[in-house]
């Protein structure tokens, strides 16, 4: 038998923000420890429309990749704001101040980051509520 580790992110996934009491607006399931990832990190993330992060956050070491599956949505990042649509993928170093807000139909994303950091929160660092204000 090969080795491998497989996983239904919906089904074999807890969702982290029902834990932290950010649910319903958000649903945030981090799949890496349940998959057995030592150099890469895999979540999966659902904004309802309109959410935005209440915080936002930089790391130290990992870089990440969001791959917007549904939706819409807007992330600010460090000073500026960039809107991505269904299947944009951005890369974020770990230096870049960042936080997302869903756009009118709400999103979902994956969001993978490399090397592996541990369960959240990780390496983040600089974790800021209500960074993003109007």
């Amino acid at each position: 038998m090969g080795d491998y580790t497989k996983v239904n992110l919906k089904g074999d996934v807890d969702d982290s923000a029902e834990q932290h009491g950010l649910a319903p607006e958000l649903e945030a399931r981090f799949a890496s420890l349940p998959l057995e990832l030592k150099e890469s990190a895999v979540s999966y993330q659902r904004f309802a429309p309109n959410h935005r992060l209440p915080f936002g956050h930089r790391h130290q070491d990992q870089e990440e990749l969001y791959l917007l599956v549904s939706g819409t949505a807007s992330l600010k990042l460090d000073d500026e704001i960039v809107e991505i649509e269904q299947w944009d993928a951005i890369r974020i170093p770990p230096e870049t101040m960042r936080c997302i807000e869903a756009g009118p139909d709400g999103c979902e994303l994956i969001a993978f980051g490399a090397p592996h950091v541990g369960p959240p929160p990780g390496d983040v660092t600089g974790m800021k509520p209500d960074w993003w204000s109007d």
